[in-house]
C-alpha cells in the first residue's frame, strides 16, 4: 500500500482528519507502471491530486486472492469513493460493496448492480473498429494481426470490431487473430507476447493490434524489430516506438478516475457505457506517429467515427452477439 504525497509533522496532524474521505484507487494485477490500462488509472488519479491539492490511497495487488482484502481495507480504512481497475474484480466486489452501503465504489471495466456501486464499461469494439481502417489502409502485404491477452468476452469485443474495421476498408485483408492464456498471467507475459507476435509476422502480417495489456508491450517490441507496425491499447503508446506504432486504440481510464476522483456527494452509482460518443474510446495522432498516420487515414477514420457515432455504421458488439466476422 502507499499514500503518494503523505504529508509530515503538523501537516500531516491535520491532514489525517480529512484522510477518513480521501478517495483510493485498486490497480488490476500488471502493476501501476504497465504503460497501459492501470498507468492510465494512475494518471487520472494524479492529474486530480494536482489539479485539488487532495491526496488518495493507492494499492498494486500482490495476486488475485488480494483482491477482497484490498476492497475491504480501503472501505473499512473510510475511503471514498474506492475505485478499481478491471473485470476481475466483480466477484470481490460483489462481496464487499453490501457490507459498506455508506461507501461508493467504482469499478471501471465490470459491470456489479449494487445500489452503492459505478460501473464503467466501455464500447472498445468501436475504437477498435477505426484502427482496424487504419490497419488495413497501412498494410503492404495485405495481412494483418491482433493479439490478445486473457481469452475473455470483453476481448474477443476488441478483436471482433477490429475486423470489421479492416473488412470495412478492404474484405480481402485477412486477419490473424490470436489470444495469449486463460488466466491473469495473459496480461503480463511480454515474452510470449513477442513470441506470438514474431509467428503472426511469419505468416505475413505487417501491422498488428495489441489488446495484451502488459504483454503487449512484448508484441510492439517485436513488431519494431522486425520492421513491421503495431497498434497499442488502452493507453497512447506511440512513444513505445516511434514510427512504428501506427496509433493507439485508447481507453479514456485517466477520465473515470478523475471525474470519480471529483464527484464527491454528487458520484452516481449506476451503470453507465462510454463509446465514441461519450468520448469513452478513440485513437490517437501525435509527434510519434504523424508521419505514418496519413491525412487520408485520418480523413477515412474520422468519417467513420461520425457514422458510428449518428448510427449510420453499427459495430458488431460480441458481448451482445457472440458470432463475429471471420478474419
Amino acid at each position: 500500500m502507499r499514500i503518494p504525497g503523505a504529508a509530515v509533522g503538523a501537516a500531516a496532524a491535520m491532514a489525517a482528519a480529512a484522510a477518513w474521505a480521501d478517495p483510493a484507487l485498486i490497480y488490476n494485477l500488471g502493476g501501476k507502471f504497465d504503460k497501459s490500462f492501470n498507468e492510465n488509472a494512475y494518471i487520472g488519479a494524479e492529474r486530480w491530486k494536482s489539479e485539488t491539492g487532495g491526496d488518495y490511497r493507492d494499492i498494486e495487488l500482490l495476486s488475485h486472492a488480494h483482491r477482497e482484502q484490498a476492497l475491504r481495507a480501503l472501505a473499512d480504512a473510510g475511503h471514498d469513493p474506492v475505485v478499481m481497475t478491471g473485470f476481475a474484480f466483480v466477484n470481490a466486489l460483489g462481496k464487499v460493496a453490501p457490507d459498506f452501503p455508506d461507501t461508493t465504489f467504482v469499478i471501471i471495466d465490470g459491470i456489479v448492480d449494487l445500489p452503492n456501486v459505478r460501473s464503467l464499461v466501455y464500447k472498445e469494439h468501436e475504437g477498435s473498429f477505426l484502427v482496424g481502417m487504419a490497419a488495413a489502409m497501412a498494410t503492404k502485404s495485405g495481412t494483418v494481426g491482433f493479439v490478445g491477452g486473457m481469452d475473455v468476452p470483453l476481448i474477443r469485443r476488441v478483436a471482433c470490431g477490429y475486423v470489421q474495421g479492416v473488412h470495412a476498408v478492404d474484405p480481402d485483408v485477412r486477419v490473424v487473430v490470436n489470444m495469449t492464456g486463460n488466466d491473469s498471467s495473459a496480461w503480463s507475459d511480454p515474452v510470449k507476447g513477442a513470441e506470438i507476435a514474431r509467428i503472426q509476422i511469419s505468416e505475413g502480417a505487417d501491422v498488428i493490434f495489441q489488446g495484451a495489456g502488459g504483454t503487449g508491450i512484448g508484441v510492439m517490441q517485436a513488431a519494431a524489430d522486425e520492421g513491421v507496425m503495431s497498434i497499442g491499447s488502452d493507453a497512447n503508446q506511440n512513444y513505445l516506438h516511434p514510427g512504428s506504432v501506427l496509433t493507439s486504440m485508447v481507453k479514456h481510464v485517466e477520465l473515470a478516475v478523475f471525474d470519480a476522483f471529483s464527484g464527491g456527494e454528487d458520484l452516481q452509482p449506476g451503470i453507465f457505457t462510454l463509446g465514441l460518443a461519450e468520448n469513452g474510446v478513440g485513437y490517437t495522432v501525435d509527434e510519434h506517429n504523424a508521419g505514418i498516420f496519413s491525412g487520408e487515414m485520418v480523413e477515412a477514420v474520422e468519417a467513420a467515427k461520425s457514422r458510428v457515432i449518428s448510427g449510420e455504421i453499427s459495430v458488431h458488439d460480441y458481448s451482445v452477439d457472440s458470432s463475429c466476422p471471420s478474419g
